[in-house]
């Protein structure tokens, strides 16, 4: 789509959105504000539930204190509606921080039940605390208004609800599209490649959930004044239940899936609470009944929501080759030949089982070293141990003379250390070209708030230029736009290597990356390899493919059972008699 095209459906939408309230009767200008305000709520659990991974169905306490907080403000103190809005956000930070310092140390569905107590918690909470009205609520609470115009109609408040919710959703789409949006992209289920390329996996988790609180409390504020009243009522469980519906119709993965599932949710209600008792002849509350068994359905029918349901019936975007951008600044390496992987009496043990047992061994400057044994010999665990996604049991582990065992993963990768994984640990419906990016993770600065203002475009058209520049060096250009799921599983391992590249590292962990390649390909990789030895780059490789291990390391440790069985060149190890005996059980 042009960029003629795109300012064209911009302008028409913005004529519908001012034009929309004027022409509808009352009633619909009423649902809209609903919608409007549902939307909100909605956004923020699309990024989330539905990009980040976290459950959550207590969303309408954060709107209630925003609400409650604007209403007593107003009402009791009288201060001006735009006091109450700070106000109402910073008592909404102050709550999500509090509740997601605890609740996000949870997971599964300790996380969902958790969500529920705390926003049941909170219900009971207005409804009885003394000051906010009990169950009766607090009315008459003054309309929003800007140098004289106050927003004291249906149609003028449409007009602030949807122009706060299009800033929202133009904030998080920004958001979702950058260095920081790609981090929280792979929290779903990739939380352990992420915090290997140095994201901070708790503090980002905590971060989303005050970002989706924070659009709950703008939902809360604007529903205070637009009804201008508030109870416990419109913060019960039910309402949390609605907001994560909403998310699902729309589709949860996708901004524009908050306003679909929000509408349809919102008018679906409205519609089957008129047409049912119509057509049953009785009153109740059958459209509750009538609701589940059509989300039953199209959960059936499609998991992902509407919006990539119709998404898909639309003529896809061409993207471009990311431009020439000026190259980020490269790491400084050591010298060759100098220490820089030192692993001492390194063990791990999981109850009884001795996964490793004191295995030692070092790692030179701009030297390939391999890590080879049979099944089960411990090699990847060593990997997990060195990389700080496992906790040693004893020994030590030192990265250029600073001891890194103990550290966290993302404060190992920011010392220069990057890693493959033996099962590849890819976000699969992101393209190739945002898998890799995800390694200039580092190399970046900005912020979220630069992201949501977009401030931080000249950063990163550097970073995407970087991650497209890896990709073509590993021999993946003509996949740089496809779903990275969608390849063959040799290609998604060399997707992996060209992410760990993008990070420029002083040390490269590869994890079995030849399985599944044809030999044409392992031979591309052992000429790429060669080459970033070349170039400075220091590799600890485990592979299971000896001819390919063979004729490309420097050096050889060969473990078995946990244990290190002999370490050696690759010629000094062929020979060996306890590694024929480990691998072939012996000679005559």
């Amino acid at each position: 789509m042009s960029a003629l095209a795109r300012t064209a459906i911009g302008l028409t939408a913005g004529a519908v959105f001012v034009a929309a309230p004027l022409l509808l009767p009352a009633f619909h200008v009423t649902l809209l504000n609903y919608i409007g305000l549902s939307a909100l709520v909605a956004l923020g659990l699309v990024v989330m539930t539905g990009v980040a991974g976290i459950v959550s169905f207590g969303q309408q306490a954060f709107v209630g204190i925003a609400a409650y907080t604007t209403a007593v403000l107003t009402t009791t103190h009288g201060l001006s509606p735009w006091v109450g809005l700070p106000a109402s956000l910073l008592a909404v930070t102050a709550a999500a921080l509090l509740i997601g310092a605890v609740t996000l140390r949870l997971s599964g569905h300790y996380l969902t039940i958790a969500t529920i107590a705390w926003g049941l918690a909170i219900y009971h909470l207005f409804a009885y605390l003394p000051g906010l009205g009990e169950h009766s609520g607090i009315d008459n609470l003054p309309p929003v208004a800007v140098a004289g115009w106050a927003a004291e109609t249906g149609v003028r408040m449409a007009w602030l609800i949807w122009g706060v919710l299009a800033a929202a959703m133009l904030a998080a789409r920004n958001l979702l599209d950058s260095r920081r949006g790609r981090a929280i992209r792979a929290l779903r289920f990739r939380g352990v490649m992420a915090s290997s390329f140095g994201v901070d996996v708790p503090a980002l988790r905590l971060q989303v959930f005050v970002l989706a609180a924070l659009l709950g409390g703008l939902s809360g504020w604007l529903h205070a004044h637009f009804l201008r009243f508030v109870s416990p009522h419109a913060f019960g469980v039910n309402a949390g239940i609605d907001y994560l519906f909403m998310a699902v119709i729309g589709g949860a993965a996708q901004v524009w899936g908050a306003v679909v599932g929000a509408a349809i949710l919102t008018m679906l209600k409205e519609w089957l609470k008129d047409w049912l008792p119509a057509v049953l002849g009785a009153t109740g509350n059958y459209e509750i009944i009538v609701f589940g068994l059509l989300m039953v359905l199209l959960l059936h029918r499609t998991r992902d929501g509407l919006t990539p349901a119709i998404t898909r019936w639309l003529p896809a975007r061409r993207l471009p080759v990311p431009p020439p951008a000026e190259p980020l600044p490269p790491r400084g390496r050591p010298a060759a030949g100098s220490p820089l992987l030192d692993v001492q009496g390194l063990a791990k043990r999981f109850g009884g089982l001795v996964a490793v047992d004191q295995v030692s061994f070092e790692l030179r400057s701009g030297e390939i070293l391999g890590l080879i044994g049979p099944n089960g010999a411990g090699k990847s665990t060593v990997f997990n141990l060195v990389s700080g996604t496992l906790d040693a049991t004893a020994g030590e582990v030192r990265l250029q003379g600073r001891r890194i065992d103990g550290l966290q993963p993302h404060r190992i990768a920011r010392l220069g250390l990057a890693r493959s994984f033996q099962h590849v640990k890819l976000v699969s419906a992101m393209t190739v070209l945002d898998n890799v990016a995800i390694g200039t993770y580092l190399r970046g600065r900005g912020g979220s708030l630069r992201a949501m203002l977009r401030a931080d475009r000249a950063e990163e058209r550097r970073l995407l230029a970087e991650a497209a520049r890896q990709v073509e060096r590993v021999g993946l250009a003509r996949q740089l736009h496809e779903a990275a799921g969608s390849l063959p599983l040799g290609q998604q391992r060399i997707v992996e290597i060209a992410r760990a590249l993008a990070a420029d590292p002083v040390l490269l962990l590869l994890d079995e990356p030849a399985a599944g390649l044809r030999l044409a390909e392992k031979r591309a990789l052992a000429a790429l390899l060669r080459q970033l030895r070349h170039e400075g780059l220091s590799i600890l490789l485990v592979e299971h493919d000896m001819d390919f291990v063979m004729g490309l390391v420097d050096r050889v440790v060969v473990m078995e059972s946990g244990r290190k069985l002999c370490e050696g060149t690759p010629q000094q190890v062929q020979r060996d008699p306890a590694v024929i005996e480990a691998y072939l059980g012996g000679v005559e």
